[in-house]
Formats: C-alpha cells, sequence, structure tokens
C-alpha cells in the first residue's frame, strides 16, 4: 500500500481531511464534498466550469484544486470511488439488516 492521502503531501491549499467528515477521505475545505465527488463529475466528462455550476457554492479555484489533487492520488480517490458504488455498498450494508 502507498502513503495515506494527506493534502499536506502536495500543496492543496483547498483540500482537507478529518476524521468526523466523510470518514477522513479528502474534502474541499468548509464543505463536505469530498474530491472523489469532484473526479466522479470529471470522470463523467464535465469540464471544471460544468462542475462549477452544478455545485455552485465552490469556487473555480476549488473545483481546479480537487482535480489536481484526485490527478496527484488517482488510484486512492478511484479505489474511494470504486468502494461507494452501489452495489459494493449493498453487499456491505444488505436491506434489512440494519
Amino acid at each position: 500500500m502507498g502513503k495515506p492521502l494527506s493534502p499536506k503531501n502536495k500543496s492543496h491549499f483547498h483540500i482537507t481531511s478529518n476524521r468526523a467528515i466523510c470518514g477522513g477521505k479528502p474534502i474541499i475545505k468548509g464543505t463536505r464534498i469530498s474530491v472523489a465527488h469532484i473526479a466522479g463529475y470529471y470522470m463523467m466528462g464535465l469540464s471544471p466550469e460544468e462542475i462549477q455550476r452544478e455545485l455552485p457554492h465552490l469556487t473555480l479555484a476549488q473545483v481546479f484544486d480537487a482535480l489536481a489533487f484526485y490527478l496527484d492520488n488517482r488510484e486512492a480517490i478511484e479505489r474511494d470511488l470504486q468502494m461507494d458504488k452501489e452495489e459494493v455498498v449493498s453487499n456491505e450494508f444488505p436491506a434489512g439488516k440494519y
């Protein structure tokens, strides 16, 4: 396994992580929007400007920084996206179990 994700490893001013928010996954400071969420939009083909229009409370600088963080940590962020897929979550938390 690689080093744990840390916004301190790279200069990503708008990115932070906090165990109490989104399970410690990298997020945009002052929000609950994860880098993986932004990466998901990007992987669907949206441009940074289109992502910002979808999430108007974010600045374009925040979106670009999240994308830069994603590109610097692609494997880990894509692993987070894989774990969030519906079929993975439904296997881990089957209906009626909770």
